[in-house]
């Protein structure tokens, strides 16, 4: 069995348990399962009318984000695995553009830590509209044989 981890915070994302593939060499895509939660267990409750209207804001900020996601990955890579730097760099930047152009389609989640500098999974749903799917830097994490 394998489990990734990020390689920024050394959370542990996903594991080889759940059904997952490899897209444009650059992101894996986890197919996973939503599970609901006991009644008695709200979360989220509440709504805040102002901050409606600020999907351009929210864009921004999430590409400050990922710019900063990249920079902070294309370090790592500098020292551990040189050779693969310019493979993420391209990679990456073509996928980003898929990323904010489909960015009101997903959720975003941290790992265990909720350290803002580390991976931040993507939440979609395949093509049915049921099936959820968690999207991950391919170059972000590493694999640990358990």
């Amino acid at each position: 069995m394998l489990l990734y981890e990020d390689i920024i915070t050394g959370d542990e994302l996903f594991s080889d348990a759940f059904p997952l593939k490899e897209v444009d060499g650059i992101v894996y895509e986890v197919d996973c399962q939503m599970i609901t939660v006991k009644a008695g267990a709200d979360i989220d409750i509440g709504a805040n009318p102002s901050a409606e209207e600020q999907e351009e804001a929210l864009e921004e900020g999430a590409t400050q984000v990922n710019n900063g996601y990249m920079k902070a990955v294309k370090e790592k890579l500098n020292e551990t695995e040189p050779d693969k730097v310019q493979e993420f760099e391209k990679g990456a930047a073509a996928y980003a553009k898929k990323i904010i152009a489909n960015f009101k389609d997903f959720e975003f989640y941290t790992g265990e830590s909720m350290n803002p500098d580390g991976m931040v999974a993507l939440l979609n749903y395949r093509e049915d509209g049921i099936t959820p799917y968690f999207t991950f830097w391919k170059h972000g994490t590493k694999q640990i044989k358990l």
